[in-house]
């Protein structure tokens, strides 16, 4: 009979493949729409340069804005933060299972952009609350 901590470890790996597996088809598709985004830009140019004409609002529209993020970590963070009630940056990480400092980096990139966008709020203490 297998005990209950072998049971949790091989959950675990199983939920970390899985995770895995879905973060590597999140980055495939990223790269699909940052190619599509690409052609679009090239193919607004190529009829700006045609037509002798002044870029047109949807051209600055698709290259003004960042359309892609590299992952998902924005929303992620949000996640966390709305389902606990004050939460710091190292239990944002801890939660997400982050542990190196890109992740890091981007974890407080996503909390400021989220705080920003008026979607997180902090406390007098300084931990992070959903607005």
């Amino acid at each position: 009979m297998q005990s209950f901590s072998n049971f949790i470890q091989q959950e675990r790996e199983r939920l970390h493949a899985e995770r895995e597996q879905i973060f590597n088809q999140q980055q495939e598709l990223e790269r699909k729409l940052a190619d599509f985004n690409r052609e679009l830009v090239a193919i607004d140019a190529y009829e700006t340069a045609k037509s002798g004409k002044a870029t047109t609002p949807r051209t600055r529209t698709v290259t003004g804005t960042r359309s892609t993020r590299r992952s998902g970590v924005r929303d992620q963070v949000l996640q966390v933060v709305k389902s606990k009630d004050g939460v710091t940056s190292a239990d944002i990480r801890k939660a997400l299972g982050i542990t190196d400092k890109s992740g890091s980096q981007s974890v407080s990139n996503a909390l400021s952009a989220l705080k920003k966008a008026g979607q997180i709020g902090t406390t007098s203490t300084g931990a992070y609350v959903a607005a």
